[in-house]
Formats: C-alpha cells, structure tokens, sequence
C-alpha cells in the first residue's frame, strides 16, 4: 500500500487521487455492497473475531490516510474572540493550531443555562455551501441552528471547518491532503474541548450530514473518546464519498484491507449510534441493507438497543429540521442533555428551534482585519505537504 516517506511531486499524488479515487472506489451496485457486507459477516461471525478484524482495519485505514505515525500534540495556542451572547448559550470563533503554522478553525457554542459538567459535541460540516455560494457549511444557517440547539440542551459544542473552506485556507479542500488534515484537525479539536472548564470527557457526540458524516464515521472508528455518534446522510456499503477529502487517499482499500462506510459505522460499536438516511441518495438503502448489517455487529456484543435508524424517505440529501429533530432526542437521552429548553411550550411534542439567531459570515469569522490568520501559519498546498510530510515522519 502507499506511504509516504518523503515529500511527493504533486503529479505524483495526482497518481495516487486516480489510483485510489476513480468511480468504480466511489460507487458500487446495491448487490456489490450487500456482498462486501455478506463478507464482513463472513469473516467475523464472533465478538472475538470481530475485534481482531477491526483493530486490523483501523491500522490500515490509518495508514492509507498517512497516519500511521501520528504527528506529536503540540501546543494548541487557541485563538478566541468575538464572544456574543444570545438565548442560552455564547458563541465565539476559533482558531487551533494543530500543527505548527496550520490551523483548525471554527466556533464555539457554550451554553449559558443548563447543569454542569458539559457533554461536548464536534459538529464537522459536508460540501454544502453558504447562502452566497461559497464552500463555507459552517455559516450555513441550518450548520448555526443544529449547534445553537443543541448549546441551549446544555452541550459545549465546536462547529468546525473543512479543510480549505470558510477560514481554513491554508491549502485547497479538493486535494488528498485534506483527509488526513481533517481527521487529525477533529482529534486535536476534542483536545481542545477537553480543556475547557466543565466538561465531561466521558460525553463526547460527534454528528455530521454527507462530508460530515464521513468525518464522523471516520472518527468513531478511531477515536476511541467519542462516545456517541451520528453520521446523517452519508452511510452507505456501496458508496464510499465523492471527494478526495473523504475517499482520495487507500482508506477504504489496499493489498492489506478492504472496508466500507457501514463497516466504519459499526466500528464505534458497542457506543451509541443514530445513523439517519434518506430517498434521495446513496442512503436510500439503509433500512435493508447497512441498518440490518450494523444491528449484528451490536448483537455481538449485547448492545443491540444501541443503535437505530432513523429513515426518511421522502426527504432530500441534507441535514435539514426533520433530521435535526430526530437527532436531538438521541444525543439528549445518551449524552444526558435536555429536551425542555428547546420544546415549544404550546406543544411539548414539537421541537421549537426558531430562538437561534443566525449570524453572517462576517460575524462568524475567524480570520479578519482585526484577528488575522498569523504571520507564521504555512500557506498553500506544497508547504503544508511539506509540513505534514515532516510531522508524521516515523
């Protein structure tokens, strides 16, 4: 399999995004899936089969991202400003430094009236672009009302960047390198958190639609913290995500491996799991193929009422009120939130999420006149291969 040992030729890795990122890796016929899945069954019928297996996956889904040497946890000098305070919680904007000169940006929801200590949530965001247009899910007003909400439930909450979109430019998305960047920019993000005062570090959610949720399967299956998970619109065993961010570099397969998202999803068992999918997509299949899949492999250990599907089949491709709401109830009931901040007091039955107040972009910005992105941070695609190539030397 691939593993860089020393700074590659950009034409090199354009090789290496066609290698291991062409269609027939992306999308496969509903019956190739159902077998893979047939295999997986196959090749792990007990508990103790099923941990050999997945310890041998994760070390070559590991390696295929480039991380099988995890960079050193260096200091994270966080950048924090712009607090405002709205109804039951405060939002601020954020910049990590999760590797010298490259930095992880976001905002940060703090709730202002719930019980301590904090459950936290990472809440990365898909390809979907803002109300102007640009790839900036994070300032996407449905992005502002799912973290907003679940502040005011009482969670510490991190609304975080992809790679190469809203403040994070320091290299482009559309490249291999965004994979592993995203992975380790959401570890060293949980790090973060578990700075902050009134946490719980054994409360730790992590809930995405589409890129997103590959970034929440993706760290299910690795970061042993996270506790609960739910990846929205994304869960698929014949689908393994359009970008390079998510399938560019031999994560799914290689010589040593072969897996898939549903495989990846089961990977956080035996910790709670809401996967929610919809008609309009590659998830159109969950309820009889992955969902059955998922509920053996928590059968394996006793934990079968753990897991859930949640199916909308006449809803679109996004994490929109109906996914949001089935969401909020699960994360409430495993992450000890609660429900009564955001019910509508005239029907306890409804979800009311209108107390969220959307900002602009500009608002939420990290990076502006006033806080610019620092003078050492590394900038464009070959420095922060170099800088990556460097960190992540055995």
């Amino acid at each position: 399999m691939l593993r860089i040992t020393k700074l590659v030729p950009l034409v090199s890795i354009l090789l290496v995004v066609a290698a291991h990122s062409s269609a027939a890796h992306h999308a496969r016929s509903k019956a190739a899936g159902e077998a893979m899945l047939a295999r997986f069954r196959e090749q792990a019928p007990t508990l103790s089969d099923w941990t050999a297996l997945t310890a041998h996956v994760r070390t070559h889904m590991l390696k295929g991202a480039r991380l099988g040497q995890f960079p050193d946890k260096t200091p994270l000098n966080p950048l924090v400003h712009s607090e405002v305070e709205m109804d039951g919680y405060k939002v601020s904007n954020v910049a990590l430094e999760t590797l010298p000169g490259f930095f992880s940006t976001g905002n940060l929801y703090v709730p202002t009236r719930a019980d301590k200590p904090y459950p936290i949530v990472l809440c990365p965001h898909g390809h979907f672009r803002d109300e102007e247009g640009n790839l900036n899910g994070r300032s996407r007003a449905s992005m502002q009302i799912r973290c907003a909400t679940l502040a005011r439930m009482g969670a510490v909450v991190f609304a975080i960047d992809q790679v190469g979109a809203g403040d994070s430019q320091q290299s482009p998305h559309h490249d291999p390198i965004s994979l592993p960047l995203q992975i380790w920019n959401n570890i060293r993000t949980i790090d973060f958190l578990l700075t902050l005062p009134d946490v719980d570090r054994n409360r730790i959610g992590v809930t995405g639609a589409s890129g997103g949720g590959s970034q929440t399967m993706q760290l299910g299956a690795i970061d042993p913290r996270v506790t609960v998970v739910c990846p929205v619109v994304m869960m698929a065993a014949n689908y393994d995500g359009g970008c390079v961010c998510e399938s560019g570099l031999p994560i799914f397969r290689s010589k040593h491996h072969e897996t898939n998202l549903a495989q990846m999803a089961a990977m956080a068992a035996p910790r709670p799991q809401l996967v929610i999918s919809c008609g309009a997509d590659w998830t159109v299949h969950t309820p009889e193929v992955e969902y059955p899949y998922l509920k053996s492999v928590y059968g394996l250990y006793g934990a079968g009422d753990k897991v859930d599907n949640l199916h909308l089949a006449n809803e679109p491709h996004d994490y929109g009120p109906s996914k949001r709401k089935g969401m909020y109830p699960f994360f409430a009931k495993h992450l000890g939130l609660s429900m009564a901040p955001i019910l509508d007091r005239n029907n306890p039955d409804r979800v009311y999420e209108p107390a969220v107040v959307i900002r602009s972009p500009e608002q939420l910005a990290v990076f502006d006149d006033e806080h610019p992105r620092p003078a050492h941070a590394v900038m464009g695609r070959e420095a922060v291969y170099k800088l990556f190539e460097e960190a992540t030397k055995p």
